[in-house]
């Protein structure tokens, strides 16, 4: 339902160029900006499936040659420094690096993999979550009526502030999420082509997808290429790599972001981490993808009830000046 909350906010920003400027009905621009979406993705993988799948296929193949090689630098600094060993991270017999990948790729075999191979379910999920997004989007007014008429009468007019702040700040989420995403892959890209790394679409292509898991996305995409050409190249190709993705990562952060979004709804690095963590626990691999949203709307809650309403201090339970414009609850990877 969240998901659906999500694509539905999604449509209807998209659909608003063709509602005032070709005066098409709500429906139609919905359905048009629905297609506009399923051709834009048909267009990227049709250029891109090609190389990405062929440097995918390499990338896993290479896999345990790169896991030794990690093994083997890991040890020989152990061998140097006493108190690396002493710490134990060369003590296992697989060595660090390939118990701490194995353990990530337990994660997403009992987490993603049973998910994925269940294709009829997928099937059903995308259709409904797609349909479901449809009717919220059509109808916006029948579904928010409906949970304010489920709120006493004298706290409505509280409920459609929060409902409207909600809207504005999802809605800022959702776009600013969708072009962080391809600035973040398309500047990765560039990065580590420039830099000979192998596999650099791949990396790319995983930069902007775990982009919308903070700290954990930003922390697993800057890694992993830089671990790659570690064994090869050594440690000043290493941090040469690593400085990519840091740098990339800042300028989203601090240069496009700001552009984007003109007021920001500030979420807590420590909650983030926090909701990211439980929203894993309680939800899988989905979970990561709404931990931020769910976060957002939850401060935007506190921010109304128990701030505004209960304590009395802050809002007051009305939404600033500007509130029902753009908000972005971006600024938490930086």
């Amino acid at each position: 339902m969240f998901l659906a909350t999500l694509i539905a906010v999604y449509l209807d920003a998209l659909e608003d160029p063709f509602t005032r400027r070709l005066r098409l009905p709500r429906v139609v621009a919905l359905l048009l900006a629905l297609a506009v979406t399923l051709a834009a993705l048909a267009g990227i993988v049709a250029l891109l499936a090609p190389p990405l799948v062929q440097q995918t296929d390499e990338l896993v193949a290479a896999v345990p040659r790169y896991l030794s090689e990690l093994d083997g630098v890991i040890r020989r600094l152990a061998d140097r420094y006493p108190v690396l060993r002493r710490a134990g991270v060369a003590s296992s017999e697989r060595g660090l690096m390939t118990t701490a990948l194995l353990g990530a790729a337990e994660f997403v075999r009992t987490g993603i993999i049973p998910y994925a191979t269940a294709t009829g379910r997928i099937v059903i999920d995308a259709i409904a979550v797609v349909v479901m997004a449809l009717y919220l989007a059509v109808r916006p007014s029948l579904y928010r009526d409906g949970i304010v008429a489920l709120v006493p009468p004298p706290h409505r007019p509280v409920a459609r502030e929060i409902l409207a702040d909600l809207g504005a700040t999802l809605r800022a989420w959702v776009m600013a999420q969708l072009l962080a995403m391809v600035v973040l892959a398309a500047l990765t890209a560039i990065g580590l082509w420039l830099l000979s790394v192998p596999y650099w679409l791949a990396f790319g292509i995983f930069t902007g997808i775990v982009a919308l898991v903070p700290f954990f996305g930003t922390l697993v995409s800057t890694l992993l290429p830089a671990l790659l050409v570690l064994g090869d190249r050594g440690f000043l190709a290493f941090l040469a790599v690593a400085s990519v993705g840091v740098v990339v990562h800042l300028f989203e952060a601090n240069l496009v972001a700001p552009i984007i979004m003109h007021q920001r709804v500030a979420l807590p690095p420590v909650l983030t981490i926090l909701s990211v963590l439980v929203m894993a626990k309680l939800a899988g691999p989905i979970g990561l993808i709404v931990a931020v949203p769910a976060l957002a709307t939850v401060m935007v809650l506190v921010r109304h009830i128990v701030v505004g309403r209960l304590y009395g201090e802050g809002m007051g339970g009305q939404v600033p000046p500007g509130a029902r414009g753009e908000r972005s609850v971006r600024g938490v990877a930086g």
